[in-house]
């Protein structure tokens, strides 16, 4: 998989660690291995910019999610054809905030804002309680293996 991230936001982020976790949660949902996608980190301005251009709404938000190749997951038996997943934008200070009201780490919240973009890339959403459900679902079974896979 070609997964390039691009920090451009005055915050640290662990690049290393949400590679893994790209990389981990691709494979989970059976993409194929020349697939690519892009993750980029940015500051509030910015993202509040996105957000207004995008979505119409105002102020900074956390996560944004551009499909390109509209990529659905694959299954074990049917990976999907390699094309591009799209970009993820991600917050860092909006996680931090976020990571705080939740009371764990900020990479975490990091963490956990790749796999939901990662998810709405591949056609998921929330709007509706059943797609919520389905989205969350996955997204804590991802995070969870992801975990389980650095404690060994």
């Amino acid at each position: 998989m070609t997964i390039e991230i691009n920090n451009e936001s005055e915050i640290a982020v662990d690049e290393a660690r949400v590679l893994r976790l790209a990389t981990h949660a691709l494979d989970k949902l059976h993409i194929h291995p020349n697939a690519e996608l892009a993750i980029q980190f940015v500051d509030e301005a910015t993202m509040e910019h996105l957000h207004i251009q995008w979505m119409d709404e105002p102020g900074p938000t956390d996560v944004l999610s551009f499909p390109m190749d509209e990529l659905r997951p694959g299954t074990d038996a049917d990976i999907t054809p390699p094309g591009l997943l799209g970009d993820i934008v991600v917050c860092p200070a909006v996680a931090i905030v976020q990571a705080e009201a939740a009371g764990h780490e900020p990479i975490n919240e990091i963490l956990l804002l790749t796999t939901h973009g990662i998810l709405h890339l591949l056609g998921f959403d929330h709007a509706e309680p059943d797609e919520e459900k389905e989205m969350f679902g996955l997204q804590k079974g991802i995070l969870e293996s992801f975990y389980a896979s650095e404690a060994n």
